[in-house]
């Protein structure tokens, strides 16, 4: 079975402006490296083409690919958008990290 991971209202509005402004089969890709400051560090790409093996998350207007590799790092994870008085971002609410940096862009397992 594949990981879950769910998408706000928020970010699914705000995917949906996004990718409607990219053109006809844009999605949102999301994926999970190495690096940051604390280990590991969300990645936002508009992509293209869906590997056989990508789990797809639709909402609305909103299509997300996630990876083979990044799906458990992201199991049980909520994709937000937030738009508050230090700007306007995506945010993981990954139930998953037990520690991140300030930013909200890395984390650590």
């Amino acid at each position: 079975m594949m990981p879950s991971v769910t998408i706000s209202e928020r970010a699914a509005r705000r995917i949906g402006e996004i990718l409607r402004g990219e053109g006809d089969g844009a999605m949102l890709r999301i994926s999970v490296e190495g690096g940051g400051c604390s280990g590991f560090q969300y990645k936002f790409d508009v992509d293209r083409s869906q590997a056989a093996d990508d789990l797809v998350i639709t909402r609305d207007d909103a299509v997300v690919l996630v990876d083979a590799a990044s799906a458990p790092f992201l199991s049980g994870a909520e994709l937000d958008f937030v738009d508050d008085l230090i700007g306007a971002s995506f945010r993981v609410n990954n139930p998953n990290a037990t520690a991140s940096c300030g930013c909200g862009t890395s984390f650590s397992i």
